[in-house]
């Protein structure tokens, strides 16, 4: 992987103008970051643009617009077999098509490596980065945050592989700083009993998505939920209160019949960047991650690439208003998705949110609503949203048990999808798809049955 890194740079070296495509998500965000930051330090002629979907249209204009060198980050395995005229470099982590391996493609598939949590469209583009110069070892940070982004530490509960030899980096040059501590959401910038209340991998039974539970639960523990007007959070615990809330929930997921697996994912590794400053979203990975992902999926992806670039007071006040709306929008979205239903089929369940849920947060609620308690877990969850240009985008995700049973999302979106004249991929427990609209229920059809030769092998 090192040794494609150093080709890529080379291909770098020897052109003056480059241009950055790269995808719509804080993987993405993050990827085109270190990829722009990169070239400017080289003083490289460079520019960026942020797309949904890299499909023959975006392909057919960018041979016309002539660059010098295109390079794709966190996206573009899917034509590293095509476009021979397009002088390209790709940078990504997603399952490759067979036969993708050629000198201008990093991809970890292509060396025996699993994207899903290996390392992240962010981390193949600092790969890159560190071979143009040692000095972007700084860039770990945001490859950090875009692996965080991508949820690569939900399979063993910490980073995993390659990612580890980068916040090995980070942490050498000061920029990443890691611990064992509680896995939950929001422990910078969340009151205490809304990281509760909002709770998820595992669920709290009796607290996750009932504030006035978690607030009596904090009280029995005789923990202090305020310290004047201001509501106490994670980061204002002493340790003796964070382990005394730990074993606490410890004791309600094992009273409550949850078995010691399930218990053990309360733990794990949390990421920060000691340079910024704590009780901010941007001091914690995942944090940081979500701020950058309400930024993309409205359309306002230079907002997040220049929190990333450092450029911060108006744009960084710019990224807080989004994600407060980004915020509303996924409580409208799971409530619209509840009122509409979960419908169970054999081997999949689905929502169908047509134009009430923005296709590009349509997979972020889906994944929300899985790691609910009255959602069933024991089923890949798919959600379908219509977009703008009237085509039908499909979400999947999946839990690591369904994975563990053989469930590849990755494979099977893709052959579903272009049984009905679409187009589909990811990884194996998150995927998605976009189809022509009318053909969801041959899609789900097709769906079902690739799922289920996958649980049968």
């Amino acid at each position: 992987m090192l040794e494609r890194a150093k080709a890529l740079a080379d291909s770098i070296t020897q052109s003056k103008e480059i241009h950055i495509v790269t995808h719509i998500d804080a993987d993405g965000i993050a990827a085109g970051a270190v990829a722009l930051q990169s070239l400017q330090r080289q003083g490289k002629e460079c520019s960026i643009e942020f797309i949904k979907q890299l499909d023959e249209l975006v392909l057919e204009r960018l041979q016309n617009e002539n660059y010098e060198l295109v390079w794709f980050t966190d996206l573009g395995s899917s034509i590293s077999k095509n476009t021979p005229a397009l002088k390209k470099i790709i940078t990504d982590h997603h399952i490759c098509p067979n036969g993708a391996d050629a000198p201008f493609h990093l991809n970890p598939h292509l060396f025996n490596r699993d994207g899903a949590y290996d390392i992240s469209g962010a981390g193949t583009a600092y790969l890159v980065a560190q071979s143009l110069d040692k000095k972007n070892v700084d860039l770990s940070s945001l490859a950090i945050v875009g692996a965080c982004g991508d949820l690569q530490d939900r399979k063993f509960c910490k980073l995993h592989g390659t990612n580890r030899d980068i916040l090995a980096d980070g942490k050498k040059a000061g920029v990443l700083h890691y611990k064992t501590d509680l896995r939950y959401f929001g422990k910078e910038t969340r009151p205490l009993h809304k990281l509760l209340q909002y709770a998820s991998d595992p669920l709290l039974p009796g607290l996750t998505g009932r504030e006035d539970a978690c607030m009596s639960f904090l009280n029995t523990l005789h923990i202090r939920i305020k310290d004047g007007d201001l509501w106490r959070r994670w980061i204002d615990l002493t340790n003796s209160e964070r382990q005394q809330i730990t074993s606490g929930i410890t004791h309600l997921l094992l009273t409550k019949g949850f078995g010691h697996r399930l218990t053990t994912r309360l733990i794990g590794e949390t990421y920060t960047l000691p340079q910024e400053k704590s009780g901010t979203e941007l001091h914690d990975a995942k944090e940081f991650a979500t701020l950058l992902n309400s930024t993309a999926r409205y359309g306002q992806h230079d907002v997040g690439l220049h929190v990333c670039l450092g450029n911060r007071d108006e744009w960084l006040k710019k990224a807080r208003n989004l994600l407060r709306g980004h915020r509303h929008n996924l409580v409208e979205g799971i409530q619209f998705a509840k009122e509409e239903g979960i419908e169970k089929r054999q081997y999949v369940q689905f929502f169908h949110a047509g134009t009430g849920i923005r296709d590009t947060i349509v997979g972020i609620i889906a994944n929300m609503l899985l790691n609910e308690e009255e959602t069933s877990n024991s089923l890949p969850l798919i959600g379908f949203a219509e977009t703008e240009t009237g085509e039908i985008k499909a979400s999947a995700r999946g839990t690591q048990l369904l994975i563990d049973k053989g469930l590849n999302l990755s494979v099977a979106m893709k052959k579903a999808a272009k049984a009905v004249g679409g187009v589909g991929g990811g990884h194996n427990i998150a995927a998605g798809a976009t189809l022509p609209k009318g053909k969801e229920e041959e899609f789900l059809n097709l769906l079902e049955k690739e799922i289920q030769s996958q649980f049968s092998c």
